[in-house]
């Protein structure tokens, strides 16, 4: 068996750790960025220069990582229907993608969530709108009122109400962005928590560094398209938070469609009331967890070796070989 991953987003880490483990590995996806993953790192043991080369993929004995550009890229319908082996549960990809959908597994999970607009003409305070899918930011937007939110919708070729199928307008929380990383292990039945990490989103970040004077004067339109990620280690006192908020996903999860195993996020943010407010949910390897190839605070107080997230899907996957039941995980 060699693991594969498409080769952008996480593939680095995802290809190391499996590297770390034992096993070979395989990247797929444009020429070009061939030398980033056989040259500069060489982390793959194979490169085949396709989108999704399910043949290749099937001789080489491959199971696949999926990561948000592989999912972007193929697209759910495809994911759905390949052959290749699959780590983790396919149904919880139109879940994660539908901001609908998604929103009654973060209710049936009981967390903190901001308010939802489903008639722009309601908005009445800050708000941030959000298409649907795995994006990393692109084409969100701050609103604060009808006006201001139908003007610059405009931008984004919605003009009216029957557009709206395909964003989601959420109440703009103030506070610290904050994205836990979790690992689901269905093989023993645990929730790890492997690293933290917050966003450095352009040009949102890049704002702040002007006097808000300025600011005013060039008229800048927010953007929140992600450029990297900058690791958090969290106040003790709210660790215990943050793991009650992965548990209570995991088993809304089981009710809902069938479990959620391996690695998932929890995007969110938390208030001057020390409250953890979650907007979103990413039920995959986020690329938050890119900092963490050497481990992080928490995955060294579990392991005390250097365990990425990339490391433990492999982990999982080595376990599966080793007690005959990689059935259970893949799909």
């Amino acid at each position: 068996m060699r693991i594969a991953t498409y080769a952008s987003h996480s593939a680095l880490q995802i290809l190391h750790g499996a590297k770390k483990e034992g096993f070979e590995t395989v990247a797929f996806g444009p020429a070009h960025v061939k030398p980033l993953y056989t040259k500069y790192f060489p982390v793959a043991d194979y490169f085949i220069e396709e989108t999704y080369p399910e043949g290749e993929l099937l001789g080489l004995d491959a199971v696949v990582i999926p990561t948000g550009s592989f999912v972007a890229h193929l697209g759910i319908e495809l994911v759905e229907k390949m052959r290749v082996p699959y780590y983790g549960n396919k149904k919880v990809l139109r879940w994660e993608s539908d901001r609908s959908l998604e929103r009654i597994w973060l209710e049936k999970a009981r967390l903190r969530l901001p308010r939802v607009y489903e008639d722009p003409d309601d908005i009445d305070g800050p708000v941030i709108v959000k298409p649907y899918g795995a994006k990393g930011g692109n084409g969100y937007f701050l609103a604060k009122s009808p006006a201001d939110f139908w003007e610059k919708a405009g931008r984004l070729g919605i003009t009216e109400k029957e557009d709206l199928s395909e964003i989601q307008i959420q109440e703009y929380v103030l506070g610290i962005p904050v994205y836990p990383h979790y690992f689901y292990s269905k093989l023993n039945r645990e929730l790890e928590l492997m690293s933290i990490d917050r966003r450095y989103e352009s040009n949102a970040d890049a704002i702040g560094r002007i006097p808000a004077g300025e600011q005013l004067g060039l008229e800048l339109n927010t953007n929140y398209t992600v450029i990297g990620n900058i690791p958090i280690v969290l106040r003790e006192s709210l660790l215990m938070e943050v793991i009650d908020a992965g548990e209570r996903t995991i088993k809304a999860a089981e009710g809902l469609m069938g479990g959620l195993w391996g690695p998932f996020c929890l995007e969110g943010v938390y208030t001057e009331d020390m409250a953890f407010v979650v907007f979103e949910i990413s039920a995959r390897i986020v690329a938050g967890t890119n900092p963490f190839v050497h481990g992080s605070p928490y995955s060294w107080l579990r392991y005390d070796f250097p365990v990425s997230t990339g490391r433990r899907i492999a982990m999982e996957l080595r376990q599966g070989v080793g007690e005959n039941r990689l059935g259970e995980i893949l799909t």
